[in-house]
């Protein structure tokens, strides 16, 4: 575990099996929501991949870091793209970071459909009232994805 409790990083255990599961789900094996995430690194140029859920609300297309601000995140963040790959699906997108009251739509969606692979990340529990979410928001970087 990391230091800082804004991020969460995972242990040996849980990096090979995201290493396995991001494979399986790059190759479209897993739940229509499950995503291969690839970005640049943004000091070392080197692309890296991690699997993600999706969370698809009215038509847009969100991202939640549950882990908090990980590499992942500030590398999305220096570059404001990344790729996607599911299947023979490998396409590059643009993102913008949600903040506000949409971020804590996003945020009770997002934990509503997933709670049971991502609960532990999270201090509040699905159905939470809107000042509990408030609290916890600054901790889990939500991004809009769209296709370029």
């Amino acid at each position: 575990m990391s230091k800082d409790p804004e991020i969460v990083t995972p242990t040996i255990a849980e990096r090979w099996f995201n290493k396995v599961f991001g494979f399986f789900a790059g190759r479209g094996i897993g739940l229509s929501h499950n995503y291969q995430l690839s970005a640049l690194g943004r000091k070392t140029g080197k692309r890296y991949s991690t699997p993600v859920n999706l969370t698809y609300i009215d038509g847009e297309t969100f991202l939640v870091s549950p882990r908090g601000e990980t590499q992942w995140i500030h590398n999305i963040r220096s570059s404001g793209e990344l790729w996607l790959k599911r299947g023979a699906d490998n396409a590059l997108y643009r993102v913008d970071e949600i903040e506000g009251p949409q971020k804590i739509d996003v945020l009770r969606v997002y934990l509503s459909r997933y709670n049971k692979t991502v609960q532990r990340f999270f201090a509040v529990q699905p159905g939470s009232r809107e000042e509990e979410y408030e609290k916890i928001a600054h901790r889990h970087p939500v991004m809009r994805v769209q296709k370029v």
